[in-house]
């Protein structure tokens, strides 16, 4: 048998390696990106940062502590509270203390461009001797108006346009805008920008102390913390050794670019894995099935049907094992170039990289085994069934029937993918727009749609060819007679330009339809005519700026600040929701919320503005909250919000949000105003402080992109990798196809046909394969985008449906030349050979 075995895998060559080639790149995908996704688990180690050289950091908590009856549960906070005077004043005994003062400011060269320069962190100098800051340049600043500013080191060529010492730099701070001296330089580190003041100009731009570097022993300090604070309900850590970590800017930003990174490869691993079993799937059964004649005859010379089984397993084996070593191989040398992508891209941290994990490969090698075993499982099963003269007299053409385990798995998961389609917008139509919906439902579609090709394949190929059919000469007719007779070829053909079609139109077009339902959903909700909002995410506009806006005759202005509260659902789940604390009566000038229930100018200190989200959620209920400094408090629920696109979120008074700053100014034009006078004033306030003042359009045009760079490169990521694989498995299914094919061809030359006939009717026949997979994956495309247009009506969002035609057509046009090129090949070749050469081949 194992002779027999091997005799077959050398006469069929073509189609060998054409498995060899599907699984090892299928193994190869499922490894390099489980391999990229492995080195998502852990972020580096990284010891204290800005506070390296203090040997006590005492600072107010940034995270909220909530008991429950699982464990303690934490969030952070959105606004830290400051160290209480009481605290440094008794520490102040203890020995030398320092105060570190934290708040936004730019820069940028005076005589420059207008606009808000760089974003950066003021201190006070007294502070740089506890952090990793040393004067490369200039002298510390003595003096109000003079600065210390971070540099990287090519900035310091004047040549590059970078900053030196003894140049005039304007500063926006929380006071204002000024012209100030930049009299040293220090280096410039990747955690925070950092421009320094002297302390006393610090202490009035920023009164609150942030944190405090201790120079006293760290159990004292400790014991005079609680001294201190007894009684008072203030949290306050005491960071010593690695502790001191969690004083840096943003901590938790390595593992928090993991997080988007992580969900990135996850995505595409899953997707790739999806892709990847699927086409292996689908041509080892293809390959299993162009053998049937062959099955026949070993079936008439007395094979059993055991004995065809366990030939087909063994073929299945002998190509499976070295084809997974060898996807592994290249999975292995592919995830470091992949990684290097991400990196340079800006997708993943500068600091990605592979590691060390074997799990992945081992993972790939056996999946693709398994792979290849189920895909000829069934084929092998049907085959060894089969009689020898149905053998025989089948393997001329296909009958299209389907065994009854076909149409109950197609049918199950088509209900399955229809099903959790109703159920979600029955129930719950905000999941219709989340990533881990749409892309696993069109994965049941696809699935579902190809199981029944040998039912669809008939009637869409005569469609697709009705009029080449009816037009001069016969290619457009035997085009539609071979491929509706070779079911299993077309089906097998059509699979890759299914998977590329339905993957790349529902997620492109599921995107594209979520950012212009985001966007629609702004405009509605903003009537202001001008939006000026801080740059950076915890940046604040200057306080003279929002003083002169409130005065310019003419505008409704509303001021307003980013914070957070939190809230502790079903008594174990602490939930943090984004808030806004605005006046009310300014909001409704400058506003249309999609309001539910209630009424938002009912909002006081007592009371609080939730969405449909919240599980608490009834106008006139009191719900218990932590505010963003970590203040515990029961509110009113005074009215609720639509759910959205998931953007609408709490709004609260500005006594409730105690520390944040105003970061955004929303003016309209009151009715009878001079709207060109009401612009020009706002422009003139924007422009003595630096800040950018910007129309509502451009405001939109700004903050919600029809589509971010990163969401582009995450998409181009998916679906590169599963696009290039599923154009290579087209081409070389197609190739398997047409070189088992050459005896028809041969026929055909013998019955007067001219090379150039046959070679049309085999194109015609690809693009015939290309149309009925492409119609497949629209039909996946749309059930998954009415699906969404359904959700986003439920939810109240009145958006067009975004279809990516442009890219659609340029996919469909290259799988269209990539499956002419893989077919007319293999026939070109096949016909350099005298066709009564060729006449008797089988099949």
């Amino acid at each position: 048998m194992l002779r027999l075995t091997l005799q077959g895998m050398r006469a069929r060559w073509v189609t060998f390696t054409g498995s060899f080639v599907a699984l090892a790149l299928g193994v190869g995908l499922i490894a390099a990106t489980g391999l990229a996704l492995a080195a998502t688990f852990q972020a580096p180690h990284r010891g204290p940062e800005r506070f390296a050289a203090a040997p006590v950091v005492v600072r107010a908590t940034d995270t909220l502590r909530v008991s429950t009856p699982i464990g303690e549960r934490t969030q952070r906070l959105a606004d830290p509270r400051a160290v209480p005077a009481e605290v440094a004043a008794e520490l102040a005994r203890l020995g030398r203390t320092v105060e570190d003062r934290t708040f936004p400011v730019s820069y940028a060269s005076v005589g420059g461009e207008d606009g808000e320069g760089a974003a950066a962190a003021g201190h006070p100098w007294s502070v740089a001797a506890a952090t990793p800051y040393r004067l490369t340049d200039g002298r510390a600043p003595r003096t109000p108006g003079e600065v210390v500013v971070a540099v990287a080191t090519r900035e310091r060529d004047r040549s590059g346009g970078g900053v030196a010492v003894g140049d005039r730099v304007r500063v926006v701070t929380p006071a204002g805008a000024d012209n100030r001296t930049v009299v040293g330089t220090v280096a410039a580190t990747d955690f925070e920008t950092a421009v320094f003041f002297t302390d006393a100009e610090a202490a009035q731009l920023s009164p609150r102390i942030d944190a405090l570097v201790v120079h006293a022993d760290a159990a004292a300090v400790r014991k005079a913390v609680r001294n201190a604070v007894r009684g008072t309900g203030s949290g306050i850590d005491v960071l010593t050794g690695d502790q001191r970590r969690r004083a840096d800017p943003d901590p938790d930003r390595d593992s928090e670019a993991l997080v988007s990174v992580n969900a990135l490869l996850g995505t595409a691993a899953g997707i790739t894995c999806f892709v990847s079993v699927f086409v292996v799937a689908s041509t080892f059964a293809f390959a299993v099935a162009q053998r049937r004649r062959e099955f026949g005859l070993l079936r008439t010379a007395g094979a059993t049907a055991r004995q065809i089984r366990r030939t087909v397993f063994a073929e299945a084996v002998l190509v499976a094992v070295p084809a997974s070593a060898a996807g592994c191989l290249l999975g292995a040398v592919g995830a470091p170039p992949l990684a290097a992508w991400m990196v340079d891209s800006g997708v993943a941290p500068s600091w990605f990289a592979i590691g060390d994990q074997t799990w992945p490969l081992h993972t790939a090698f056996w999946t693709g085994l398994c792979v290849a075993m189920a895909g000829v499982l069934t084929s092998s099963w049907r085959a060894g069934r089969i009689k020898p003269t149905e053998a025989l007299r089948e393997a001329a053409l296909d009958n299209g029937t389907m065994p009854p385990s076909r149409w109950l798995l197609g049918a199950l998961l088509l209900l399955a993918g229809l099903g959790l389609l109703v159920w979600s917008l029955a129930t719950d139509p905000g999941e219709a727009l989340k990533r881990k919906t749409y892309i696993t439902r069109p994965m049941l579609l696809i699935v579902g749609f190809a199981l029944y090709a040998p039912v669809l394949v008939p009637p869409l190929v005569r469609l697709v060819t009705w009029l080449p059919a009816r037009l001069a000469g016969a290619t457009g007719l035997l085009a539609r007679e071979n491929a509706a007779t070779g079911v299993r070829r077309t089906s097998a053909g059509a699979a890759p330009v299914l998977i590329t079609v339905a993957l790349a139109a529902s997620l492109l077009g599921t995107t594209a339809t979520i950012n212009e339902a985001k966007a629609t959903e702004a405009a509605t909700q903003t009537t202001a005519d001008y939006v000026v909002a801080a740059p950076g995410e915890k940046g604040a506009l200057p306080a003279p700026f929002v003083t002169q806006v409130h005065s310019i005759p003419g505008a409704a202005v509303s001021a307003s600040r980013s914070t957070a509260v939190t809230v502790l659902e079903e008594g174990v789940a602490l939930v943090r929701s984004e808030a806004r604390a605005v006046d009310p009566d300014a909001l409704a000038a400058v506003s249309r919320l999609p309001v539910a229930s209630g009424r938002v100018a009912d909002l006081d200190d007592g009371g609080i503005v939730v969405n449909e989200e919240w599980l608490t959620r009834t106008v006139g209920q009191r719900v218990r909250v932590w505010l963003g400094d970590g203040r515990e408090v029961t509110l009113r629920i005074v009215a609720v919000l639509r759910t959205g696109t998931g953007g609408n979120g709490v709004y609260v008074t500005p006594r409730n949000a105690p520390g944040a700053p105003v970061d955004r100014v929303d003016v309209a034009v009151r009715d009878g105003a001079d709207a060109t006078a009401v612009g020009a004033a706002l422009r003139e306030a924007g422009a003595a402080s630096r800040t950018t003042v910007l129309t509502k359009d451009e405001w939109l045009a700004r903050s919600h992109p029809r589509s971010s760079e990163s969401t582009r490169l995450g998409l181009l990521l998916i679906l590169g990798i599963a696009l290039l694989y599923t154009g290579i498995a087209l081409a070389n299914t197609l190739v398997m196809a047409t070189s088992d094919r050459v005896g028809d061809l041969a026929v055909l030359r013998l019955t007067g046909a001219t090379k150039p006939q046959v070679l049309r009717l085999v194109a015609a026949e690809a693009l015939v394969v290309v149309a009925v997979g492409s119609i497949l994956g629209a039909a996946v495309a749309g059930l998954n985008l009415l699906g969404l247009r359904g959700a986003l009506a439920l939810l109240s969002v009145r958006s067009p449906l975004v279809v990516p035609w442009g890219g659609l057509g340029a996919m469909v046009a290259a799988s269209a030349v990539l499956a002419v090129v893989a077919a007319v090949v293999p026939a070109l070749t096949a016909l350099r050979t005298r066709p009564v050469e060729h006449a008797g081949t089988r099949e």
